[in-house]
Parts: C-alpha cells; structure tokens; sequence
C-alpha cells in the first residue's frame, strides 16, 4: 500500500512539475583568443568564464593577432596564476596568419594607406622593423609564469574537445580565427560536430565608422589579421554562428567601471586595475554573450563571408539576406547582435571580476 500511494505521489509530482530534477549539466566551453596583456579586453576575457556553475571551460587557446602567440600566452598563464585558476589547460596555436605576411602587409598599407592597429605586427606604430616571425618573449610586468601549457597544439585540443563532448561544445573566437580555420582543413568534421560558434568580428560599414568615430576601433582587426583563416571558418558547417560585431564597440572599460570592480580587493581586482586600459569591453561582450545569449536584446540574421581578394577591401566583412546570397559558396547564416542589456552585462561583469579567484 505505501509502495502504490510512493507510485502515485511521485508520478503526481511529475505531472505537476514539482519532482525536483537534477540541475542542468553545465554547457562545455573552449575560447580562443589573441590575449594580449596585461590586462585589457583580451585577459579580462576570460572573467566571464570563471567560477560559473553553467560553464565547463575545457580549455583556452592562443593565437597570433593584438601580440606574437608566445607573449601572449605567457601573459595569459601569469593571470591565470594570479587568479588561481591554473587547473584551465592553456594550449599554444598558430604564430603566424594562414597567407597574409608581414611583408604582405607592408605593402597593403604603401597602397591602400595605413592600418591603424596591427597588433603584434606594429600595434598603433610602424610596421617597418616588424620581424617576420615571433621573437622571444621579452621581461614581463605581470611576471614571469611557471604553469605549463598544454602538450598538444590548440587546433588539436579544439578537435578533441568538440569529439569529446559531440554537439556541446560552445568555441568562442575573440581573436583572429587562425587555429579555428587549422581544425577545420585539419578535420572537415570539426565544426559541425561543436554546439556552437560565438566570434568577435565582422564589423560592417567599417569605413564611415572610420570616419565618423575612432578609425582604431573600425578596423577589424580579428578579420583583416587573417582574411583567409576567416573565410574559412565562416563558410564552416557550424550549426550556429553569432557574431558580436558593431555592438561590441559600444561599452567602454571606463575608470568608473574600474572603480566600482575595486571595491572588493583582491588580486584579480588588483591586477585589473594596475593593467587598466580605456577600451571598449569587446572580448568580455563576446564571452558573456555566449554563456548568456539572453543579453542580446535585438538581432538579425544574415548570410556573412569575408573578402580574400587583393586589394583595399581585403579582409572585410560582407553581408547579405537569402535572397541575394552568392549560392553554392557555403556561406552560412549568422546571427548579428545589434544590441544587448548593457546594464546588466556591466553589472554582472563587475560581480564576476570581483570574484573570479580560483583554489588551485
């Protein structure tokens, strides 16, 4: 009698939704990214991800873009030291764009004028005494690191993750797509076996925000670093692209923001506001975006492909709707964000910043 009337009450609370479910296994997660340092969007992309129940970050991975690869990741292990969040496995990738060269880009800017920022190929100054690969790695303000990286290259770690995990794994790019663009040639099944694919980039009508605003934050850099590793990924099977673009130049690291992330001390909070940069929150934006895709508060849908062709226009971002798509190019539908909760986004980003220390 009390087995039957067990029976009954629980397929009762079934029905009625008041059986308790185990919590949701949180969403897998490898973000990819440039991380110049210290500090600034690129290191303090990584806050969003730390010491969240949803996200199982399986790994962050370095490519060439805003530093040389070694610098930057270097710089990454040294915060992930400060923060004690050492148990992320850091994997090194690509050191170079898949065609575009430093002596390529020397002459882009003699033809088509200069680029404002390249990154580790020159930053906001000149190019002309750029190497043509990556030196060593200089004395560091932050410190030198002592955690390891990760044995296997980035675009295998990217690889094993998505088999790993098949249709659960969330890729943030927030740097040049180089070592996504690798997976991909290197296993044509990598994108459609991931979840997801989340990038910063893409921007559009970059030339009359050239004019009109900071020519530095219109660049595209992400893109126009490695056209090629871009088109590629773009044109990928992902199951989903979104793209946080034009809206990622909209909110600032401001000293007010820094002031209110340092009202609880820490080391994170004192590394963050000894490294401070005034600049937009790009890679944060990015971040945050794909652990909750319910910040975005207006979008649209797009088919996006990146020009590869020589000239003024390599590198840019291109759109179209269905109708008028080139067919037969694989080019795939994305997400454009137009506008998030910016309020929340800044308030949450605060609360994470403030307790993005780790035990390891």
């Amino acid at each position: 009698m009390r087995r039957s009337i067990l029976s009954a009450l629980f397929a009762a609370c079934a029905l009625t939704g008041i059986a308790s479910a185990a919590p949701a296994a949180p969403g897998y997660y490898i973000q990819d990214n440039d991380y110049l340092g210290p500090g600034g969007s690129d290191i303090q992309s990584v806050i969003p991800l730390l010491n969240r129940d949803n996200v199982n970050l399986l790994a962050l991975t370095v490519t060439v873009g805003d530093d040389w690869e070694n610098a930057e990741s270097a710089h990454l292990r040294r915060f992930l030291e400060i923060a004690k969040q050492t148990q992320i496995p850091v994997a090194d990738g690509a050191t170079l764009p898949l065609v575009n060269t430093v002596a390529a880009t020397r002459l882009r800017e003699k033809q088509y004028g200069t680029i404002p920022w390249k990154g580790a190929w020159g930053g906001l100054g000149s190019i002309d005494k750029t190497p043509a690969t990556q030196p060593a790695v200089g004395k560091m303000p932050d410190g030198t690191p002592h955690m390891a990286v990760d044995p296997l290259p980035a675009a295998l770690v990217l690889i094993k993750a998505v088999h790993d995990h098949p249709h659960k794994v969330t890729i943030i790019a927030a740097g040049p797509l180089t070592n996504l663009a690798l997976a991909i040639r290197l296993d044509p099944t990598f994108a459609a076996t991931a979840k997801q694919l989340v990038f910063m980039g893409g921007l559009l009508d970059s030339s009359m925000m050239s004019v009109t605003g900071n020519v530095d934050f219109a660049s595209d850099f992400n893109m126009i670093a490695d056209p090629e590793a871009a088109h590629i990924t773009l044109t990928a099977p992902w199951a989903s692209i979104t793209c946080v673009g034009n809206v990622s130049n909209d909110i600032m690291m401001t000293h007010d923001l820094m002031n209110r992330i340092t009202e609880k001390k820490t080391p994170v909070t004192d590394y963050l506001q000894k490294f401070y940069a005034p600049l937009p929150l790009w890679d944060e934006l990015t971040s945050a975006i794909a652990v909750e895709p319910d910040l975005v508060t207006k979008s649209v849908d797009a088919y996006m492909d990146i020009n590869t062709a020589p000239g003024m226009d390599y590198g840019h971002a291109h759109v179209w709707p269905e109708a008028t798509a080139p067919k037969g190019m694989g080019l795939q539908k994305v997400k454009l964000v137009q506008s998030v909760d910016t309020k929340r986004f800044i308030n949450e980003f605060v609360a994470q910043a403030q307790n993005a220390m780790g035990a390891h």
